[in-house]
């Protein structure tokens, strides 16, 4: 597989699954044998997967994932992208404040034989607890 279909592969997954929270196709993209490497729970398969969309869409429901920047060697994908939402659901036990968050992340996908088999990610998520007023800022800061 070449990269750029591999790219092309997490860009489609990105724009009509979890964009759209709808993971009814979500097995057109990941692969049976899938490992989220940030899933504490060391889970695998597609339910995986289709569990995080569900949960992080039910606190941010209007989430959109835009893609700043892709790059692809071998059968790994880079995605440096900057997801936006709205916390309108209980988030790590803080209720809904309606208020807008912007998150930029970096992801790392593995994709095998047209199917998306690994995931690692790194957001940073401290931007989205200060946007909700989760954590106070110190007086200097």
């Amino acid at each position: 597989m070449s990269a750029n279909s591999a790219k092309s592969i997490v860009k489609r997954y990105l724009e009509q699954i979890v964009n759209t929270g709808n993971v009814e196709h979500i097995s057109e993209f990941i692969d049976s044998l899938y490992v989220d490497h940030n899933d504490s729970f060391a889970e695998i398969g597609v339910g995986v997967a289709a569990r995080h969309i569900r949960a992080v869409r039910s606190t941010f429901p209007d989430l959109l994932v835009t893609i700043e920047e892709q790059i692809a060697e071998g059968d790994l994908v880079v995605t440096r992208c900057t997801a936006r939402a709205t916390h309108r659901g209980e988030w790590l036990g803080i209720p809904p404040t309606n208020r807008q968050i912007v998150i930029p992340g970096i992801n790392i996908d593995r994709v095998r034989n047209g199917k998306i088999v690994e995931h690692w990610g790194v957001a940073d998520t401290l931007q989205a607890l200060l946007a909700i007023n989760a954590l106070p800022l110190p007086k200097t800061w």
